[in-house]
């Protein structure tokens, strides 16, 4: 059974696998979208990189600007890495527009097994523990796999921003 767990650099070959699949596509809650998976490969490397996702969840860690705090995870199942699904802190203007508090991406090859939803489902305890009550849940107007995974996680449809379907999820 899937699991969320925080980042660790014990999965490099797992993580390089999963991401390979994307083809370069973007992976919402992935965090890496300062790294090249070229640079990636390399162990130390990788290693920098899990220690920047896991230090982002503190208030205290540098970000660049319009960057807020976010807990990263890692969808596993066994050694095998599924996705990433990222727990940000607060929404600024352009997350509560259309981000979200909760971002999410399967591997392509273990999308349509309900990986998502569970890991929403697992998620929203997390975002109560940070102090969250109510997530914002965002998706594209035309992705109904998404659309299905926020509203089996008890969504209640807002509005549409910019092509962005927003949802609202109580944490407690």
């Amino acid at each position: 059974m899937p699991l969320l767990i925080a980042p660790d650099a014990s999965y490099h070959s797992s993580w390089l696998e999963g991401s390979a699949e994307f083809d370069g596509a973007h992976r919402d809650g992935g965090g890496a979208e300062d790294w090249s998976l070229e640079e990636l490969k390399d162990a130390q490397s990788f290693r920098r990189f899990v220690d920047a996702l896991i230090n982002d969840a503190r208030p205290e860690s540098p970000r660049k600007p319009g960057y807020v705090p976010c807990t990263y995870l890692w969808i596993m199942e066994g050694d095998t890495f599924l996705g990433s699904l990222a727990i940000r802190h607060e929404l600024n203007d352009f997350l509560f527009n259309e981000g979200g508090h909760i971002g999410y991406s399967v591997r392509p090859s273990a999308r349509r097994r309900g990986h998502a939803a569970r890991a929403l489902a697992d998620a929203l305890p997390i975002a109560r523990e940070l102090g969250i009550p109510r997530v914002l849940l965002t998706c594209d107007e035309d992705n109904a796999g998404s659309r299905a995974t926020i509203e089996k996680n008890g969504g209640a449809y807002e509005d549409t921003r910019n092509g962005k379907r927003r949802y609202w999820v109580d944490t407690v």
